[in-house]
């Protein structure tokens, strides 16, 4: 499985991955070393701390690195026409009565929360593509799925402040 990501994130991933190795990693070394000469390792939580630290901080480096290893590039506003990567969609839930404002991102910038959705979500894949004026299902699993109205598309663009997400 792959991740659809910009060549803005994996410039961004990137960077993380320099800084986590140049900078955090000799600073948990240290932190490491500094606690270890504490004494008595069994009680000693500096120690065990800064041990979880070191060990968070090459888990992050793995992940990023193997993130950045299986995508697929993928340039913004390759949608056909119709909604794209980074646009804005108004859509409107005619079972909830509901209107929600969403932006299509990749999967390394998605915070629902927020109205980042992906496009490899049930939401993302139904939407992209189409036009405003358009109904869509979106299909969440074999059983359940939900109608949705695309009410209205505007051009987006690619953020570099939107924060990567951390796991």
């Amino acid at each position: 499985m792959y991740d659809e990501l910009t060549p803005l994130d994996l410039h961004t991933m990137q960077q993380e991955i320099d800084h986590r190795i140049l900078v955090l990693r000799p600073q948990y070394i240290r932190e490491v070393q500094e606690a270890r000469a504490f004494g008595d390792l069994s009680e000693n939580f500096e120690y065990k701390e800064a041990k979880r630290q070191k060990n968070r901080n090459e888990s992050r480096i793995r992940y990023l690195q193997r993130m950045i290893n299986t995508a697929r590039v993928v340039q913004p506003g390759q949608s056909g026409g119709g909604v794209g990567l980074f646009d804005h969609v108004e859509l409107y839930f005619p079972q909830d009565g509901e209107t929600l404002r969403v932006q299509l991102v990749t999967t390394l910038r998605v915070n629902a929360g927020e109205g980042y959705i992906s496009r490899e979500s049930p939401l993302g894949r139904a939407i992209f593509g189409r036009a405003a004026g358009e109904r869509v299902q979106v299909q969440v699993n074999g059983q359940v799925s939900y109608p949705v109205e695309i009410r209205a598309v505007r051009p987006g663009e690619e953020d570099p402040s939107l924060p990567i997400s951390q796991y």
